[in-house]
């Protein structure tokens, strides 16, 4: 039994999971819930979707859509950023669909997991393979989506599961 069709459905899983438990917490906050930040130096739910969303485009976007680097990585750490909470669920659903469309087309090529695409539009310098661009996403967006539940239940108290 080959192994990669297997590590390629575990993924899609996993990044499925991870989309709709961090939508089912953005579902219910407010707008201002979105933008609150535990204290002065910590991050906002804006702040963690917007890296969400930079780091999905630079590391996936640029690479397997040939689209250009256009991250402000910056940007995204801002103190006061504003994002509302239709953009939230839209740039989470964004990010993960993006995620989970490639590992489609790779579910009909596992091949490809060992592939090394050109990184020359996505602003990383460094050669990485199809399945260490998952696993990098795979190990980064779920520190960001659990750090978006603990200040969420640190707003509201409690959450809806």
């Amino acid at each position: 039994m080959e192994s990669a069709p297997l590590l390629i459905e575990f993924l899609l899983k996993k990044y499925n999971s991870e989309k709709n438990g961090t939508l089912q917490v953005i579902e219910q906050l407010s707008d201002e819930d979105i933008v609150w930040a535990p204290t002065p130096e910590s991050n906002s739910i804006a702040n963690l979707v917007a890296h969400i969303w930079g780091t999905v485009h630079q590391r996936i976007e640029t690479v397997f859509y040939s689209i250009p680097d256009t991250r402000d990585r910056e940007k995204e750490f801002e103190r006061g950023l504003q994002l509302s909470k239709r953009q939230a669920i839209e740039l989470i659903a964004k990010s993960f669909d993006l995620i989970i469309e490639v590992l489609e087309t790779v579910k009909v090529k596992p091949e490809m997991l060992f592939e090394q695409p050109q990184l020359a539009n996505s602003g990383v310098d460094n050669q990485a393979t199809v399945l260490e661009i998952f696993l990098h996403q795979f190990r980064h967006l779920p520190g960001h989506t659990g750090q978006i539940v603990y200040i969420a239940k640190m707003r509201k108290g409690h959450l809806q599961w």
